[in-house]
């Protein structure tokens, strides 16, 4: 008996579609719930799904058709036994017993292809909601976050803040000789809690009875990922989570031995005297100041005006003064041209700025120009998924699908925000759609911590954001100078600044650049996403002595006036 199969629904606001990519064909046997085809609405993608088991004997439409409601798409015909496959029925992969090479089939509600700090939480998640959960990693669960950027680069920063406090202990009334640092300790610390927290996921997993397999996954149809040549992962829904990879310059000289990226930098078992920096941004000006702390000669070569250009002037001007002071020295407007070995196997990094010629000579040269997307041979091109031509990443709507909406993809891939907590939050709400809730991601108040010396901590709109967008707003700002605990502390370099718009009264910005910026920010991030005002802030009661004081503040500041502070 042919069921006939019609377009049911539409996206929100839309009175016709488009037929999109037709996955199944003439012929095919489907399972219940298996992808047929998608219709494109003004709002996002209407998949079209088999509602029983059965073999598709007839597509009324073709790729590009416009469609109504009520029109029919297709038809299939029920069988007793469907298999939940788009293969031919001749396929050797539609049978268990019959796998090319003997490869192990395996079945999940949930695939997810990346085991970072995206993956991995929405595996938790997923399975926490009851799906059953097949987890991809070709590496170590954690991903480039764990393993080679957030965690290992904080270790190293711990390290270089505690020497740095030995080498002034006598501003504290304490007397220390003959202290040194120890770069093979200081990698084996870092290395220790690194595997901590590895050991700590794979034990959350292994509670969650989420299935770990390790090796390169590969899409190879909409329902179906292959590891390597041993496994295939047949699931109803996947979520592309594969994270970004180290951006390299085509510059000449970059495969000189003493020519690093930031993933060797974080295995530098001895420290250079001199090191040449190519990079202003977050990753780069974090090094700069590890460097810098531990001793080293450190240069940095920055493309535009200012090093961490995308923050508001006063922050760089702040964080410009504290690098010279540690004795970076930077050369922004500048750009690396060459690097040349020189004759005692030492850099030379040949750069120019405002059109004359320099010369930098160093031991090692640390390459840090950012992250692209890491997408390459996980069969995005076959499935045909579509790529944001404005940011190079994995295209995908509010709710975390691609165009083939039972695909996700979330975190770096998708390059909208590379920050871990993003993508953590990307998968949860990847999997609370995939589940049945409906739920979209909101970009509003995410907080961004930069772990230079101080550290900088943003949230919301920036100051130069509101220009830019002529907002009106009211800024107000309280400096750390004026805060007794980080006086007790010794840090009293930067502020915190708040603005609110001044229509509503509602904060929607803070920076803070000073001790424990990183922590602080949490609660102008929660101000934010609940659309408070200062005066909530104002009228909640602050612990003393604390930096979180200066928070209280910096609301003060922008109702009127802080109280410890004479604007």
């Amino acid at each position: 008996m042919d069921i006939e199969i019609k377009l049911e629904r539409l996206s929100p606001g839309s009175k016709e579609g488009k037929v999109g990519k037709i996955h199944a064909q003439i012929g095919h046997k489907l399972g219940a719930g298996d992808l047929i085809m998608e219709v494109e609405g003004k709002k996002g993608n209407t998949p079209i799904k088999s509602p029983t088991e059965g073999v598709i004997t007839n597509i009324e439409v073709e790729e590009g058709d416009m469609v109504v409601i009520g029109q029919v798409l297709s038809k299939i015909t029920k069988t007793e036994k469907g298999i939940a496959s788009n293969f031919e029925p001749d396929d050797p992969l539609t049978s268990k017993n019959n796998s090319p090479n003997n490869m192990e089939i395996m079945e999940a509600d949930i695939a997810i292809l990346g085991g970072g700090p995206g993956g991995y939480v929405a595996a938790i998640q997923g399975a926490k909601l009851g799906a059953k959960v097949i987890l991809i990693e070709k590496d170590k669960v954690g991903g480039t976050c764990l393993n080679r950027g957030c965690i290992p680069t904080k270790a190293l920063v711990r390290s270089a803040q505690v020497y740095e406090d030995i080498k002034n202990a006598e501003q504290y009334g304490i007397t220390l000789e003959n202290h040194a640092i120890d770069m093979e300790k200081v990698i084996k610390r870092k290395d220790s809690i690194v595997e901590n927290l590895v050991q700590g996921i794979e034990h959350l997993l292994n509670k969650q009875k989420i299935t770990l397999k390790t090796g390169n996954g590969k899409l190879i149809d909409p329902n179906t990922i292959q590891i390597d040549e041993k496994t295939l992962v047949r699931a109803k829904n996947i979520i592309i989570a594969t994270g970004s990879k180290v951006c390299t310059p085509p510059f000449p000289g970059m495969d000189l031995k003493n020519v690093l990226c930031s993933d060797e930098a974080l295995n530098l078992k001895e420290l250079p005297d001199k090191i040449v920096i190519v990079g202003g941004g977050i990753i780069g000006m974090e090094f700069a100041f590890i460097y810098a702390n531990m001793g080293v000669d450190v240069s940095v070569i920055e493309y535009m005006d200012h090093v961490l250009c995308m923050l508001d002037q006063d922050v760089i001007r702040e964080i410009t003064r504290a690098a010279k002071i540690k004795g970076i020295k930077l050369y922004t407007s500048s750009k690396v041209e060459e690097i040349i070995k020189g004759e005692d196997n030492n850099c030379i990094i040949k750069f120019k700025q405002k059109e004359r010629d320099k010369y930098l000579s160093s031991d090692k040269v640390l390459v840090c120009v950012g992250r692209n997307p890491a997408y390459e041979n996980i069969g995005l091109e076959e499935m045909n998924i579509h790529i944001n031509p404005e940011n190079k990443g994995i295209q995908v709507n509010q709710r975390m699908q691609t165009n083939i909406p039972h695909i996700y993809a979330i975190g770096d891939v998708t390059n909208i925000m590379q920050l871990a907590h993003v993508a953590s939050h990307q998968g949860i709400v990847a999997v609370k759609n995939i589940l049945g809730q409906d739920v979209e991601m909101d970009y509003s108040a995410v907080p961004s911590a930069i772990f230079t010396s101080p550290e900088i901590a943003t949230v919301g709109i920036s100051e130069k954001d509101a220009k830019e967008k002529n907002i009106e707003i009211i800024m107000g700002k309280f400096p750390f100078a004026a805060n007794g605990k980080a006086m007790t502390y010794g840090e009293t370099r930067g502020f915190v600044k708040i603005i609110k718009e001044k229509e509503t009264d509602k904060i929607i910005g803070c920076t803070i650049i000073g001790p424990h910026a990183s922590d602080l920010i949490a609660e102008i991030t929660l101000a934010i996403k609940n659309g408070l005002k200062a005066e909530d802030i104002v009228n909640t009661i602050h612990a003393h002595p604390t930096t979180a004081e200066a928070i209280h503040e910096g609301a003060l500041s922008v109702e009127g006036g802080a109280l410890h502070f004479a604007n």
